[in-house]
Parts: C-alpha cells; structure tokens; sequence
C-alpha cells in the first residue's frame, strides 16, 4: 500500500463514518431531520418579519397588529424593535415587571429551542466528510449565535433600545451556518460520489 493512500485512510479513520455510507432508512431520517427545521426555521423567519421587522421600519399600522395578537393580550408596544417604553423605569421590583417576566421566558423557550435544532445539527455534522477543525467550527458557530441573540433580548429591554442591531449578526450567525449544513448534508448524502480508496 503506497504512503498516500495510507495516509488517506488514516484520514478518513480520524474524520469517522461519511453521510453517504449510511443505509437508505438513515438517509431518510437525516433528509426529513432537516427539511422539518428547515420548513420550521423558514416559519420562524416569516414570523419575525412580519411581526418585528415590519412594524419597526414601516410603521405601526393596524392592518400590521393582528388580531389574533391584541385576543392574546399583547401590548400595541409588541413588535417594534426600537420602542423606548420597554426601558422606561417602573416602581415594581425589579423580577415582578412585564419586562423581566417576558425576557425570561422568551429565553426559557428559545435556548431551549435553538438548541435542540442545533444539537441535531451538531451530530449530523460530524458524520461530514469535512476536516475535524471546520466540522467544530460548523457546531460552535450556530451556538454563539443564539447567545448573541438571546442576550441582545435582555440589553435591549433593560439597557438601551439600540441593543436591538445584535439580533441581527446573532441571527445570521445561526441562519447562515443553518443553510451550509443543509446544503453540505443533502449534497454529501445524496450527490457527492464516494471514493475509490
């Protein structure tokens, strides 16, 4: 056996089991794995366009709050991004506010849920025919990101309004890394040839 393919084989014993060795029914799972977060997130992003990103830039219209949200209870404050009102000052101490009650469950629910899409993510991506140093790259990324966005969530109603442009690199942080790792698992899986070796 010639150094070179000793070395390859080295290399691919390092890397682990590559997403196109894996039987059909595992393909399966991993494709539908993936295109459920992928409808999931795409929902997600619909959402805050219509609710966060369009009622802060274009205005505050009645046809843009809908209905369903003012039967929930919703202040008119909810879904502008830059509204000052959040870090005005209350006589209430300080963890019985609107303010401090909703952050914390906006983060109890999303680093729950970001996580987990993300921990599935994870584990498929090891399974990457990539080096060890992108594939830890393509994990930790998306995680920085949900701590990016969560934390803006808490300076933005507690500090100053304007803390809310750090959603904006922490979401693409994780979208970004979301749509390589779609694209690389689908194409590795059912595209890319295996190699002679």
């Amino acid at each position: 056996m010639s150094a070179s393919n000793q070395k390859q084989k080295e290399n691919r014993s390092e890397l682990g089991p590559r997403l196109r060795d894996w039987p059909l029914p595992g393909k399966v799972l991993i494709t539908m794995i993936v295109v459920m977060m992928t409808i999931g997130l795409s929902v997600a992003a619909g959402q805050i366009i219509a609710h966060d990103i369009i009622p802060t830039f274009w205005g505050k219209d009645e046809q843009v709050m809908s209905a369903v949200h003012m039967s929930e209870g919703h202040s008119d404050t909810r879904g502008d991004l830059f509204d000052e009102t959040l870090t005005k000052e209350k006589t209430t101490t300080f963890y019985q506010t609107d303010e401090f009650i909703f952050a914390l469950k906006f983060t109890h629910i999303h680093i729950f849920g970001m996580s987990a899409i993300f921990i599935l993510m994870g584990i498929i991506v090891l399974f990457l025919d990539l080096g060890i140093k992108v594939r830890s790259w393509l994990i930790l990324l998306p995680f920085i990101g949900i701590i990016i966005d969560l934390t803006s969530v808490w300076l933005k109603i507690f500090v100053h309004p304007a803390f809310f442009w750090l959603h904006i690199p922490g979401g693409s942080l994780f979208g970004v890394v979301f749509v390589i790792d779609v694209v690389l698992i689908l194409w590795q899986m059912w595209v890319k040839p295996s190699p002679n070796i």
